[in-house]
């Protein structure tokens, strides 16, 4: 089973998601984060007969939280438990209602760029200002950087990535250990952005992911996970929302509108892919992993001047170009020229512009069509 080698360039090319439709047909998209695979199996085999049925009406509660416990049990050794969790529509959407929990509404929230641009939209939508503390240079964060905007922002709110997006770095236990630490120093409280994890090593492998919840001192925190990033599923959404163990008094004012927003079908394919697709996410962890070899060899073939920043923990990469002098925005450039789309540096990058001269690669599709995304951009680049 290869997932990312059962589709070509031309199945491709007859899908009419975003990432197939938004730039002309000779374009090469890598912008957004999905991936070129097929269904799973088991998730396409239940859609297709809840679709035969005419089993399309409201989801049952609690049946997606249940799912997530077996799988974080399996996979990463976490105890967690369903009647702790909230059914959200998506991961953003449930940010924003945990933000919205937030006992502080004039405190800032701490973010670190370069992050997934969605990050700005939904803090300026809940109406809180920002404080931003960048990566490390190596892509980690910084933890000093950390204990200082802490410091100087008590009470304040901190949005994490976790693993990264787009840097696809995974946290270590100490780091999110001393994060727990600072925030119980400074009544900081901590919402967690896990969506990427079931893409991440597992527990007993090299740089697996950990759990925000299940670091001592995390009671009063929250995670947001999701199965739409590790088995392609966007356009189905759902997502559950994990409350620390005192979070039992906030979640319990969220108001029951909130759970309408995922649908049957895709509480169904969530639910599906965690407690049926683990077979085929294995397979999909093995061919992303052979893909990020090839783009790191690609990368220093083609590119030897542009620095790549390519953890495990998903799909994305974070590619730095300045040396090429192709200003802030390279990916206008490549587009242009190379016909491949990548994602806008500068927009992960905040006021921070920590994104200039940078941009985001998604190399979840064939390796065909990655080498010639690499060969394209060599090509434009001077």
């Amino acid at each position: 089973m290869h997932p990312l080698h059962e589709l070509t360039l031309a199945d491709l090319r007859r899908r009419t998601s975003v990432k197939w439709t938004l730039h002309e047909p000779d374009v090469l998209p890598a912008f957004v984060a999905e991936m070129d695979v097929p269904l799973a199996e088991p998730v396409a085999q239940a859609l297709s007969e809840a679709v035969a049925l005419g089993d399309t009406g409201y989801p049952k509660a609690g049946t997606y939280a249940q799912a997530l416990a077996s799988f974080a049990a399996d996979r990463w050794g976490w105890q967690l438990d369903p009647a702790s969790t909230l059914d959200v529509a998506d991961v953003m959407v449930g940010i924003e209602e945990v933000l919205r929990l937030h006992d502080a509404p004039d405190a800032p929230v701490i973010l670190n760029p370069p992050v997934y641009p969605p990050f700005y939209d939904a803090v300026a939508h809940v109406g809180r200002s920002r404080v931003e503390v960048p990566l490390g240079a190596a892509g980690r964060l910084d933890l000093d950087g950390l204990a200082t905007a802490f410091a100087r922002h008590p009470g304040a709110a901190y949005l994490l990535c976790s693993p990264h997006n787009p840097t696809a770095v995974v946290h270590t236990r100490e780091e999110l250990s001393t994060v727990a630490r600072l925030a119980a120093e400074h009544g900081v409280r901590v919402v967690v952005d896990e969506i990427h994890a079931p893409l991440a090593p597992v527990a007993g492998e090299p740089d697996a992911f950990v759990p925000y919840l299940s670091v001592e001192g995390t009671d009063d925190a929250y995670a947001v996970l999701s199965a739409s990033k590790a088995f392609n599923l966007a356009g189905l959404k759902a997502a559950v929302v994990v409350g620390g163990a005192a979070t039992a008094a906030e979640r319990s004012a969220v108001l029951e509108i909130v759970s309408h927003g995922p649908s049957h079908l895709g509480t169904l394919a969530h639910t599906t892919a965690l407690r049926d697709g683990r077979d085929w996410l294995d397979a999909l962890r093995a061919d992303l992993r052979a893909n990020r070899k090839l783009l790191e060899a690609l990368v220093d073939e083609h590119l030897p001047s542009a620095r790549l920043v390519a953890g495990p923990g998903t799909y994305t990469a974070w590619l730095d170009l300045r040396a090429y002098d192709v200003g802030d925005d390279p990916a206008v450039r490549l587009l242009e020229q190379g016909r491949v789309a990548l994602g806008p540096g500068p927009t992960f990058g905040g006021t921070s512009r920590v994104g200039d001269g940078r941009a985001r690669l998604t190399y979840a599709t064939p390796p065909d069509v990655l080498r010639e995304i690499v060969t394209r951009l060599a090509s434009a680049l001077p």
